[in-house]
């Protein structure tokens, strides 16, 4: 160490590594600042007289040091360890030595490969020097190496016969070009080009789709979709391409298009024993095709696969499995499918209807049924099913008496006179489904975000109504309409047993944006009746989950048929929503609360035997619902 006493001296020490800092190399705009050399850095004294403006600017490379001019300062220093640099209390002590401003520039440095850990000195240039890397700006060099290659590699890929075949297949697919995209096949094949499963698959899926007759083209093309599709099929098993479960029900589609059902039910069989799980598009095709050559038997054993894969009929293939059962005249599977209808549809299409309708009217439907039965054990099955049905078979005998008819408010057919039932939802399931759909709704929005609304929901709940406070402030309304919101609110108060406000949950945009309502919404929030979810979230999860768990109503003209909705299944929330959810209609003196119905709109079975069938309704409210009324015209007992 030396003491240097004629002139005062101004150094600086590096902060940190070059890569933890400042991120990239530094070049200093003046040549005699700095000076580095192969195996470490060297930093060069800058004097008081040097213009230091052009470094201003670099407020993330410099630190800050004052040296006082009048005390001897260090020129040198030697052996102190790297690491004490870094500590606070060594700084502290260098601060009456400390008077004007001294800068530091940093290069690339591993420390990996620290030579030593400690300040070296060039003695002969007054230098102070720190032992770094071997190679300055290795690691660099090496990323920017990886990065050219990596970019390389893509645009390579992107270039590649394989990839431009992709892109071309997925476009006919898209368009329905059969014989574009077999013409980019043959000349794949002569030149050698290597395919994958993803282009056998769309090769596959045009076949087929020509062969069935969805695309709607001439004969010719189905016959060449056919006949091609078997020829891909042979020539992706002769590649050793592994298929899939879209392999399968392309495969599936051509078979039937054949007219061999079997053959489609076996490849569905394979997939099984592949371990590759079936989809009810897999089963569609030989579900459909036997219940078209009238073959009920292996119909019903496909039927039975499904359900032992865990898959769900839909409306469909329960439509085709009903026509062939009334074809067959098998009326225990016609009583069977009309119950699986219940359950898994609820509401049937017209189509549908008119298949019910036909069999009520037909001789086999009125020679079906008992004269008699046990009256007590009807109303046991009924009460344990939950209400609607009792599934113990046909009751009554004769002619059955069918009408299209609607229902008053209260349930009551306009046509029988008969009372429909409101069918009871089991506590239990409201308190699963309100699980899955928590579960669900963290999975999708931030879950810190859904977890303070639970914790809010349960301090503040709970609540007689929900609002969907943006659908209802926009019904009818090109802006959000508050007035209409407030007096939604307002008559809900009025009528909820407690006289308390509903629950309104509202985005924060929609309530940092309305500063002209700003005192409701405050009034709303400090009465606790005010939610709002925040930005980026979706509120439907909000409202959703609020009247699930306070088993409240909720209030909104949202149909909830959208992706959201569909996450929660077909079993439980239709019932639900059937019964929870009130609509809301425009008259001339503004918005109308639509409560939801008293009974349970579902395929019914009464204990009398007759049954109440509804169709699918649309959004209008003033066009009333379809219902088709079946009733012995004797009834017994």
């Amino acid at each position: 160490m030396r003491l240097a006493s004629t002139q005062p001296l101004f150094f600086s020490f590096f902060q940190s590594l070059h890569r933890t800092v400042y991120g990239r190399a530094f070049a200093p705009p003046k040549p005699n600042a700095v000076r580095s050399y192969n195996s470490f850095f060297v930093i060069r004294f800058i004097p008081t007289s040097l213009n230091l403006s052009s470094f201003e600017s670099k407020r993330k490379q410099r630190v800050m040091l004052r040296v006082n001019p009048f005390l001897p300062s260090f020129s040198m220093f030697n052996k102190i360890p790297f690491s004490l640099l870094y500590r606070s209390s060594f700084r502290r002590t260098l601060h009456p030595f400390v008077t004007c401003r001294c800068y530091i520039f940093a290069k690339p440095v591993s420390v990996s490969n620290v030579n030593a850990n400690f300040f070296a000195v060039d003695k002969k240039r007054n230098l102070s020097a720190v032992a770094t890397a071997k190679k300055s700006g290795l690691n660099a060099s090496n990323s920017s190496t990886n990065e050219m290659s990596n970019k390389e590699k893509k645009k390579a890929k992107r270039e590649s016969p394989e990839f431009l075949l992709k892109v071309k297949l997925d476009n006919c697919s898209k368009h329905g070009k059969l014989e574009e995209a077999l013409g980019l096949y043959d000349e794949s094949i002569s030149n050698g080009v290597s395919l994958t499963n993803h282009h056998y698959n769309m090769l596959l899926y045009l076949c087929a789709r020509e062969a069935s007759g969805d695309g709607g083209q001439l004969d010719e093309l189905k016959e060449l979709g056919l006949k091609r599709g078997f020829e891909i099929f042979q020539k992706m098993v002769g590649d050793k391409v592994s298929p899939n479960e879209a392999t399968f029900t392309s495969m599936a589609r051509l078979a039937v298009a054949r007219e061999d059902p079997d053959m489609a039910f076996e490849l569905v069989k394979q997939m099984k024993d592949l371990g590759i799980l079936p989809r009810l598009r897999s089963y569609g095709p030989a579900l459909l095709g036997f219940c078209e050559k009238g073959n009920a038997e292996k119909a019903y054993e496909v039927d039975a696969h499904m359900h032992e894969s865990g898959v769900m009929t839909e409306e469909p293939e329960l439509l085709a499995l009903l026509k062939v059962s009334i074809e067959t005249k098998n009326t225990e599977k016609v009583y069977e499918m009309l119950h699986r209808l219940r359950v898994t549809v609820r509401q049937v299409s017209e189509s549908t209807l008119q298949v019910v309708e036909d069999w009520f009217k037909s001789e086999d439907a009125a020679n079906v049924g008992s004269e008699k039965w046990d009256v007590k054990q009807i109303k046991e099955a009924v009460v344990g099913g939950g209400g609607g049905w009792h599934g113990l078979g046909w009751l009554g005998s004769g002619r059955w008496r069918v009408v299209r008819t609607t229902m008053t408010k209260n349930g009551v057919c306009h046509s029988c006179g008969e009372k429909l039932v409101c069918i009871d939802i089991d506590p239990k399931e409201t308190e699963n489904f309100a699980a899955k759909l928590a579960e669900l709704a963290c999975s999708k929005e931030a879950r810190a975000d859904f977890v303070r609304f639970q914790e809010w929901l349960q301090q503040h709940g709970p609540f007689d109504a929900v609002v969907d406070g943006a659908n209802v402030a926009l019904i009818n309304s090109v802006n959000f309409n508050l007035n209409q919101l407030k007096k939604v609110v307002n008559q809900l108060q009025q009528m909820s047993p407690s006289k308390r406000f509903p629950l309104v949950i509202l985005h924060q945009s929609r309530v940092a944006r309305d500063r002209n309502n700003g005192t409701w919404l405050e009034k709303w929030k400090k009465a606790g009746v005010l939610y709002a979810t925040p930005y980026g979230s979706n509120d439907d999860w909000y409202w959703l989950y609020a009247a699930v768990s306070c088993k409240c109503l909720v209030v909104t003209n949202d149909e909830m048929r959208d992706h959201l909705f569909q996450l929660l299944g077909n079993s439980f929330f239709p019932r639900w929503k059937e019964k929870h959810q009130v609509r809301l209609s425009t008259t001339r003196t503004g918005l109308v609360l639509n409560m939801p119905p008293p009974y349970s709109i579902v395929i019914q079975e009464s204990e009398s035997g007759s049954w109440h069938v509804p169709s699918i309704a649309d959004d209008d409210l003033s066009n009333p619902r379809q219902w088709l009324c079946a009733c012995r015209s004797k009834k017994t007992p």
